[in-house]
């Protein structure tokens, strides 16, 4: 097992690096402030300014889409020129490591959830015209997506709960249910949802759901409210209640077919799980490092935080915890580059246990450091915890992942 970065991934990390020095990290204070002049003017919802200034910059840089993998490995889309530069799990996740030390800078190298998954949905299981109309835009980011799973009544931890009714009528489909944590819909520019509901009720237990495409501006969409995590709605991409009723698609709309909806979520999730844990580990590094700066310039009883005992001690098992997470998620990746995602689906459903679980501690730890300030908005480390602690529920709760890493280990008992 060879951990080590390949010559492009280093290169790579160095204009990362560079960019993110240079571009980024300058603008972090511009960001929020757009963001709380954009609400005061009653422009809530408006892309940023920011961002949009540093894309082309990115572009030109030869930072764009880094996300992509080397092909499409889904049905029917083998060889897709568009793949052929991209990256392996294992060369991609240390770069999204880099952009995961600033939350929204993903957004500028247009690698930002939920866009990557869809984006691979499209280029893996999409039609020629799926592509052209959605996966050609999203490249370019011209426009932006969101995915629609969860709902608000039923527990959709088990995903087979979801009741969303996808029907069959002629060259039709017709679609009704509601959804919420439709992250990306409140974006002005949200063009497309990928939307997950049911086909078939009589059908084996995992054969029931479906995956369409369904415009944004269909009629019959309604979104109902933004959700607020801790507080924070996270404009202008915003987490989004909407109604689906009666929205009329094409019969071409499908993906892949009627009953092969957990086929591509399981498509979609390996690689996300990745892009998640490694953007967590950016955040839990950089959480350390101002950490490890607040406490040798603060002095409490007669000495500097630094000198503190527990704050070595928790220094010390930061380094330890950080640096566990990565090693399991790079195995993960290298698993999944090897053999697919099914000879990864132990270390992936384990790296969504530890990674946030790892990232909530440390950032933790600094807050504890930073006293009052790392409650407030004179650092980012308030909000660093709410993105850690939303990602023990996102792609699945902790609960679920760790009954699947048990099964596993029982069936090899069994076995």
């Amino acid at each position: 097992m060879d951990f080590s970065y390949s010559p492009r991934t280093q290169e790579l990390q160095a204009r990362l690096h560079a960019f993110m020095a240079e571009h980024v990290y300058p603008a972090e204070g511009r960001y929020f402030a757009e963001i709380e002049a954009n609400g005061k003017a009653g422009k809530r919802w408006t892309p940023l300014q920011v961002i949009e200034e540093l894309k082309p910059k990115a572009r030109a840089a030869g930072l764009w889409n880094l996300f992509l993998p080397p092909h499409a490995e889904g049905a029917g889309a083998k060889g897709d020129a568009e793949f052929t530069f991209g990256l392996s799990n294992q060369d991609y996740a240390p770069l999204a490591e880099i952009m995961g030390a600033v939350p929204w800078s993903s957004e500028v190298f247009n690698c930002s959830a939920p866009d990557t998954g869809n984006m691979e949905v499209f280029a893996r299981y999409g039609t020629a015209e799926h592509k052209e109309r959605w996966l050609k835009p999203l490249l370019e980011g011209k426009i932006r997506s969101a995915f629609a799973m969860t709902e608000p009544a039923v527990a959709s931890s088990d995903a087979t709960n979801i009741e969303a009714d996808i029907t069959r009528d002629g060259d039709s489909y017709v679609i009704n249910g509601r959804k919420w944590w439709t992250s990306g819909a409140g974006d002005p520019r949200c063009a497309v949802y990928i939307f997950m509901g049911k086909t078939d009720k009589q059908a084996p237990r995992h054969s029931q759901q479906s995956m369409i495409v369904v415009p944004a501006d269909a009629p019959g969409i309604t979104i109902l409210r933004p959700l607020t995590v801790f507080g924070y709605d996270d404009a202008p991409h915003g987490h989004m209640e909407v109604d689906f009723k009666n929205v009329r698609v094409p019969a071409s709309a499908i993906l892949l077919g009627e009953g092969r909806g957990f086929e591509i979520a399981q498509g979609r999730l390996g690689p996300g799980r990745i892009h998640h844990c490694m953007r967590l580990i950016g955040l839990a590094e950089r959480s350390l490092k101002l950490m490890c700066e607040r406490a040798t310039s603060r002095t409490a009883f007669g000495k500097t935080v630094a000198q503190q005992g527990v704050t070595q001690e928790r220094i010390a098992e930061a380094r330890c915890m950080i640096d566990q997470a990565r090693l399991l998620t790079l195995k993960a990746a290298w698993m999944m580059d090897r053999a697919g995602n099914k000879s990864a689906k132990a270390e992936i459903a384990m790296i969504k246990v530890v990674a946030p679980k790892m990232a909530c501690q440390v950032i933790d730890w600094a807050m504890q450091v930073f006293g009052g300030a790392g409650m407030c908005q004179d650092t980012p480390l308030a909000y660093f915890y709410t993105l850690a602690r939303t990602l023990r529920y996102a792609d699945g709760p902790d609960e679920v992942h760790r009954n699947a890493i048990a099964k596993i280990e029982l069936g090899k008992l069994a076995a």
